[in-house]
């Protein structure tokens, strides 16, 4: 018996759509937005360069099963070294910025410094 290989078809956007409407889901999915955002990026900027997890793991010094932990959004939490080795990797340089949200006033700061 012969079994063909069938991939099974994921529409990411259409998954993200119906789980958002689960209050529970929205709040973890909220929560690791970030982790989200720079794995995105971490992926684009790897693909751009048409590098394999093996081939960015062999330019850091570590191994492809690393590279796949770093590239996994909430499961790891890099150190700022790490993040550079993987920047200077796909031929990037790390940005790192904190932005203003609008929750915070100057009354609000002021008061958490008392």
């Amino acid at each position: 018996m012969v079994v063909k290989y069938k991939p099974v078809s994921h529409d990411h956007e259409a998954f993200l759509k119906k789980a958002s409407k689960r209050k529970e889901f929205r709040k973890a999915y909220e929560n690791l937005e970030e982790e989200y955002r720079l794995t995105r990026e971490m992926l684009a900027a790897r693909s751009k360069f048409g590098l394999t997890q093996e081939a960015v793991a062999e330019l850091m010094g570590t191994t492809k099963s690393a590279v796949s932990r770093l590239e996994a959004a909430g499961k790891h939490a890099p150190s700022l070294t790490t993040l550079k080795k993987y920047a200077r990797a796909v031929g990037c340089r790390l940005e790192i910025k904190l932005v203003p949200t609008a929750r915070l006033t100057k009354s609000s700061t002021r008061a958490a410094k008392n």
